[in-house]
């Protein structure tokens, strides 16, 4: 599902303007991202965490010039979803087909 869809499904069930949902979608987003470069993690209850995770230092290698390259700590973006989201995964129907057909 793309976030055109995503957009188009919330403005359907909400009864709201396309072009607001679009604005708050985007506006959601731009929090997201802008907490997550000010080092803040957001905790949304009943859905997931977005986190920063830490990776270590580590060397890697080059593989086409066969030459060592170390890789500084650094953070990355992660998401957790939360146990009641992890269960409605679990319990999907639809999940449960496609993953026996």
């Amino acid at each position: 599902m793309t976030k055109a869809e995503v957009i188009s499904e919330v403005a359907d069930k909400t009864g709201i303007d396309k072009a607001d949902v679009q604005a708050t979608v985007e506006a959601f987003f731009k929090v997201v991202k802008d907490s997550m470069a000010d080092g803040n993690n957001i905790y949304v209850r009943g859905f997931g965490s977005f986190v920063n995770k830490k990776r270590a230092k580590k060397v890697a290698r080059n593989i086409s010039k066969n030459t060592s390259i170390i890789i500084d700590e650094h953070f990355i973006p992660s998401f957790k979803p939360s146990k009641t989201f992890i269960q409605k995964i679990k319990n999907s129907k639809k999940i449960q087909e496609l993953t026996h057909s």
